[in-house]
């Protein structure tokens, strides 16, 4: 075993996560686009982004996702209250919604004026987003 795997296992981390929360396999990816819905069950289909993450960070990335508001809304709220989350992932949730509302609001600042890859306003709208989150 090398000196990184061992002092994870030594760390207690690969058991309860990194951050006190269970880990699971993510998508890594948030957009809505990911997930069919069949009537039935959801099936995600983009893996490429895929890895070892926890439930809260995988929830921010949905939530926050830009494809997630920009044409029609998610009911965040009503969609948080589906799962049942331990207050140290409520913690980690509002944190994490506050990082990747950062980092979406980062590239949206980067779109080029000339040939936008988003309607007029996003990136307004996203820093709207991000003070309401930081509040």
């Amino acid at each position: 075993m090398d000196a990184g795997l061992a002092w994870l296992a030594a760390s207690g981390l690969e058991a309860d996560g990194a951050w006190g929360v269970p880990p699971v396999f993510g998508p890594g990816d948030g957009n809505l686009a990911n997930y069919l819905w069949d009537g039935r069950r959801v099936r995600i289909v983009d893996f490429e982004e895929s890895g070892r993450s926890d439930r809260a960070f995988e929830l921010a990335e949905i939530t926050e996702h830009v494809g997630s508001w920009v044409d029609g809304p998610l009911d965040v709220p009503a969609f948080l209250d589906r799962f049942d989350l331990s207050p140290v992932e409520a913690a980690r949730l509002r944190e994490c919604r506050r990082l990747v509302a950062l980092v979406w609001l980062f590239l949206l600042a980067a779109d080029d004026p000339d040939h936008p890859g988003n309607p007029p306003g996003t990136a307004e709208r996203q820093a709207g987003r991000v003070l309401d989150l930081l509040a």
